[in-house]
């Protein structure tokens, strides 16, 4: 499916830029430049399509990651796709965190206001950084769907707060709304569908 909504998935291994990059040899992200340089390769790999990526950000090779690098790597990257004149239209999902890429990676985006999906080791998403209780209840509901259509959106939503809460998580990326067949999807299942 995610191919008939024309998204492309793109597997980004941070582990593997972090070795290639001049700045270091090693699967720590702990400078600043460090960061700067992975996320302008990250970017520079996304710009490449013009379709809207679904990327998978696979953070488990990188062993530390501070925060200066967590602000490079993931906030202003988030930051980035964010904006009106992004390089791209991008969506990501971040796995392989462990529990010492938690603290550094929440601060940022907590500090940016800022909200990602995550991987776990289980298969199963979460969200991760700022979000309401409405957009927290939005999210799992159509995480446990996976696909809203349009039609249903007032049945599965009754409460106007819930819908909007709904097309706030598309605005901050972390759901994704078809222009063309309709409907909201959950990211997790654009990415099931990517690699049926």
């Amino acid at each position: 499916m995610g191919s008939e909504l024309g998204i492309d998935p793109i597997a980004i291994d941070v582990g593997r830029l972090l070795q290639h990059s001049a700045a270091s040899l090693y699967s720590h992200l702990v400078t600043r430049p460090t960061g700067r340089a992975v996320r302008l390769a990250i970017e520079a790999q996304l710009s490449a399509t013009s379709r809207t990526s679904l990327s998978m950000i696979d953070l488990s090779e990188v062993a530390v990651i501070d925060f200066s690098c967590a602000d490079e790597v993931v906030a202003k990257l988030l930051m980035r796709f964010l904006q009106e004149d992004r390089p791209g239209d991008a969506l990501f999902v971040f796995r392989g965190l462990d529990v010492g890429h938690h603290e550094p990676i929440e601060a940022v985006l907590e500090r940016q206001t800022l909200l990602m999906v995550t991987e776990g080791s289980d298969g199963q998403c979460g969200l991760l950084g700022t979000r309401s209780d409405e957009e927290q209840h939005a999210w799992s509901v159509l995480e446990s769907r996976g696909r809203i259509d349009t039609t249903e959106v007032a049945s599965v939503f009754p409460s106007e707060i819930h819908r909007h809460a709904l097309d706030e998580l598309v605005l901050r990326r972390v759901a994704f709304a078809s222009p063309d067949a309709g409907g909201y999807h959950a990211l997790s299942t654009l990415l099931r569908d990517a690699h049926a």
